[in-house]
C-alpha cells in the first residue's frame, strides 16, 4: 500500500499516537505524518504510507487552514487553555476591536516558538525543558499569514472564532497569545481544528474508527490517495516507453528530446514515476516513487 491517508485527528492524541494506531490497524510499519498537530487539536492529518514516505522533503503545498477559538482575559504558560493560568484580566472587547487588531498580522510575521513545543534546543524538545520549569531563549521564526478573519465573537464570554490561512510553521497558540497581548488583556487558544493541510480538506478525511472498520474489511487501499495527489502543483511530464524505461533505470534523459521543462516536474510513464528537474541539459531525478520490483 502506497499513498496518502487523510486522518481526522481526534483531540487528546498526538500525531505520533495516530501513526502508531495506523500501524496496528493496517499492519504496515512504513508510515509517517506530514506535520504535527497539538494533542488538543483536531482535523486534517495527512499520513504518508509506503513509498509516499519519501515525499516529505518535496511537498509543494505546505500551507494550512485552521479554525481557532480564543478566549480573551487569560494568559497561560502553554498559551492554550490546558496550561497553568498565569494572569487573568477583566476584558470588555468588542468584535470591532479584534477586527482592527487582526490587520497587523496579515503578511509576513515573526513568532517566538512557545516553550511547550517540539522545537529542540541542543537536541532536547522545548516542552521537556518547560516541564522542568526551565525557560530557554528562543530565536524568532518567520511565518506568513495569508488570511485572518474573526468569524464570530461572544462579548459576554469574551471568546471568538478565528479563520486562519497560513504558512507551515505558524504557531496558532502564539498568534492567539500575541493578539491578546496587543489588545491588552491576554488571550489563550481554547479549541483548534485544522481544516486543510497539504491541499487535502477536512471532508476528505476519515476518523480512526472508520479507518479501523474499513481496514477490518480489507478495503483500506480504497481510501488511500495516490502519491501523485501530493504533487498537483508541479507541471506534468509524460515519457514514451523508451524514455520511461531509461528513467526507471536512473538514466538522465537529454532535455533536447523532451518537451520544455523548467523547474521541478512530476514525471509519468504508464503511471506516476517520480520527480525530476533540469540540470546541465539533462533531466536529473530527484526521487523515484516506484517499487524496486517495478524497475
Amino acid at each position: 500500500m502506497n499513498g496518502v491517508l487523510c486522518v481526522n485527528k481526534p483531540s487528546g492524541l498526538t500525531s505520533f499516537d495516530v501513526v502508531a494506531k495506523l500501524r496496528r490497524i493496517l499492519g504496515i510499519k512504513k508510515i509517517g505524518h506530514t506535520g504535527t498537530l497539538d494533542p488538543m487539536a483536531t482535523g486534517v492529518l495527512p499520513v504518508l504510507i509506503g513509498q509516499a514516505t519519501k515525499a516529505l522533503p518535496y511537498l509543494p503545498n505546505k500551507d494550512k487552514r485552521y479554525i481557532a477559538r480564543v478566549e480573551f482575559g487569560k494568559t497561560t504558560d502553554t498559551l492554550d487553555i490546558t496550561g497553568k493560568i498565569l494572569k487573568e484580566t477583566r476584558s470588555h472587547l468588542k468584535k470591532c476591536d479584534i477586527d482592527m487588531c487582526l490587520k497587523k498580522y496579515i503578511g509576513k510575521i515573526s513568532q517566538i516558538p512557545p516553550m511547550y513545543s517540539a522545537v529542540k534546543k541542543n537536541g532536547i524538545p522545548l516542552y521537556k525543558l518547560a516541564r522542568e520549569g526551565k525557560i530557554i531563549d528562543r530565536n524568532p521564526r518567520e511565518a506568513r499569514i495569508y488570511h485572518l478573519k474573526c468569524l464570530q465573537f461572544d462579548e459576554e464570554a469574551q471568546e471568538g472564532e478565528l479563520e486562519i490561512f497560513c504558512s507551515s510553521g505558524t504557531y496558532i497558540r502564539t498568534l492567539c497569545d500575541d493578539l491578546g497581548q496587543d489588545l491588552g488583556v491576554g488571550g489563550v487558544l481554547t479549541k483548534l481544528s485544522r481544516t486543510m493541510a497539504c491541499g487535502y480538506e477536512l471532508n476528505e478525511c476519515k476518523n480512526l474508527d472508520e479507518i479501523s472498520e474499513i481496514g477490518r474489511l480489507g478495503k483500506a487501499s480504497e481510501i488511500v490517495f495516490p502519491i501523485e495527489s501530493l504533487f498537483g502543483r508541479f507541471p506534468k511530464l509524460s515519457l514514451d516507453p523508451t524514455q520511461e524505461r531509461m528513467f526507471r533505470n536512473g538514466v538522465r534523459l537529454s532535455l533536447g528530446g523532451l518537451s520544455k521543462v523548467s523547474g521541478r516536474v512530476a514525471v509519468y510513464g504508464k503511471a506516476f514515476l517520480g520527480l525530476a528537474h533540469p540540470q546541465d541539459g539533462k533531466l536529473k531525478i530527484d526521487r523515484m516513487f516506484v517499487e524496486d520490483n517495478d524497475i
